[in-house]
């Protein structure tokens, strides 16, 4: 089949496609739904972004606005001096590098259950699995103080003291509660993508003899690793304490985010808004120049299928 191509003489701009009024309508409607999220994202995100970095180039304390200065990066400078500052930047590294493999192991062990074909009830598993991601951390938190208070928590007042046992204190379980609690949105995308996985490319490996690990390791997780990949960024980011945002729900002392909790710290403990506000940024930065590795190395161990290796030929 030949195909015609239009050459358009020298200095001739080709003409517009003028819209119709039904892709406009369209548009107008898709602009007047989204425009909840943006008007939210502009004045609740955007904004308070924008107005750290402009704080963060100032020396502002919250109880003397009045003496505010611009002092350019003498905070970004101090933070270099600053060996606390440089201990929570690892600290909530270190944290990112084993909360984030737990959830992602953990939420893909259960997905590989809940798709198994001899296991029944998944709907209701399924459901139970995703149910307490729901909840606020800050519950988490007092559920937690509640049960494991060494000196008033159930678990010691209805269980040890009866039984003369020591007391406990399980606070430092509370981290791996919260990772375990958390992992329903990964577990349900995980599951989602197993699911989507074809039939047919399982029972042809299983007529080859491939055996679980084998199709585990060959199949599943390649087919798999774009929803590895995005759940790997959602939870990083969550990992880190919502960054700039703070809100993971939890009390500003008991952060998990060592670097968020001493950002909250120089903020409303000392006031020292300016100083508080280069902390954010420093950790902005940090956790973007770790989004854009992973997405750098994402060609190398990510499987993005091509447009039309589906179709039939």
């Amino acid at each position: 089949m030949s195909v015609r191509e239009t050459v358009q003489p020298p200095g001739v701009t080709p003409a517009r496609r003028r819209s119709s009024p039904l892709t406009r309508s369209s548009a107008m409607i898709g602009l007047v739904f989204m425009s909840p999220w943006i008007i939210g994202f502009i004045l609740l995100k955007l904004v308070p972004i924008l107005a750290a970095l402009a704080f963060s180039l100032t020396n502002f304390y919250m109880l003397d606005p009045h003496q505010t200065q611009f002092v350019g990066l003498k905070n970004y400078l101090d933070i270099l001096h600053d060996t606390v500052a440089g201990a929570s930047l690892f600290g909530s590294i270190g944290n990112f590098l084993f909360i984030v493999p737990f959830q992602m192991v953990t939420a893909l062990a259960l997905a590989l259950i809940v798709s198994s074909a001899r296991l029944k009830n998944k709907l209701l598993l399924r459901t139970l699995f995703f149910l307490p991601s729901i909840i606020p951390a800050v519950a988490i938190l007092s559920i937690m103080n509640g049960l494991a208070d060494p000196r008033s928590g159930w678990l010691n007042r209805l269980i040890l003291e009866p039984l003369n046992l020591p007391s406990s204190n399980l606070g430092a379980l509370f981290p791996i509660v919260l990772a375990l609690w958390s992992i329903g949105p990964t577990f349900i995308i995980m599951l989602s993508a197993i699911q989507s996985i074809p039939t047919e490319i399982i029972e042809a490996a299983r007529v080859d003899g491939a055996g679980p690990i084998i199709r585990l390791f060959s199949i599943v997780l390649p087919m798999i690793s774009p929803a590895i990949f995005f759940s790997l960024v959602i939870n990083m980011t969550n990992a880190f304490g919502g960054v700039v945002l703070l809100d993971r729900g939890l009390p500003f002392s008991q952060s998990l985010s060592p670097m968020e909790s001493y950002i909250t710290q120089q903020m409303f403990s000392f006031g020292r808004l300016g100083y508080a506000s280069a902390l954010a940024w420093v950790m902005l930065l940090v956790v973007m120049g770790i989004i854009l590795v992973i997405f750098r190395s994402a060609r190398y161990w990510v499987y993005f299928p091509r447009e039309g290796d589906n179709e039939d030929i």
